[in-house]
């Protein structure tokens, strides 16, 4: 699968990954649900729930270091700016052959375009918050949070699903 392939298919995530309203029940709906596959799974994760930077749901699972809080801070700027998921712009800046730096307007130490991070996307609004997880190599922190959201709003998830990386 090439770069341009993941982006494609990442755009396709995006526009059917939406929501028709999200509140704080959902977010503690969607977190619990992810919380438990992570622990079911063993992954250490970080996983954080937010809404106009308000913090709904956060848990820390076994493994995870201070370090995951930083890389979720970061990964949520990233999608707050761009209005993607976070590996998205990752793979589109592979491709351009550029970075996030001072030349586009931001810290490299604010920003991290790497897997993890999806946006919350109310249908008729736009993109209002996120849901994010730090902990496993990015393409499977992605992977992670995509499954998840496709459970949480019955979509299937087989022919929008990512394969194995070049």
């Amino acid at each position: 699968m090439t770069i341009a392939d993941d982006i494609e298919i990442l755009k396709r995530q995006e526009e059917a990954l939406r929501f028709d309203g999200f509140s704080e029940d959902d977010a503690w709906a969607l977190g619990s649900m992810m919380r438990q596959r992570a622990a079911d799974k063993g992954l250490p994760l970080v996983i954080d729930i937010r809404i106009a930077g308000r913090p709904l749901f956060y848990t820390a699972l076994p493994g995870t270091t201070p370090d995951n809080p930083e890389w979720v801070r970061r990964k949520i700027n990233v999608v707050m700016r761009y209005h993607k998921c976070s590996y998205r712009v990752g793979r589109e800046l592979a491709v351009s052959g550029t970075q996030l730096d001072e030349t586009r307007g931001v810290a490299p130490v604010d920003v991290a375009p790497h897997g993890g991070c999806f946006p919350i996307h109310l249908k008729g609004t736009g993109v209002v918050g996120t849901v994010t997880v730090s902990g496993v190599p990015q393409r499977e922190d992605h992977r992670f949070v995509f499954e998840c959201l496709c459970e949480y709003l019955g979509v299937d998830p087989a022919t929008l699903a990512l394969g194995p990386e070049d």
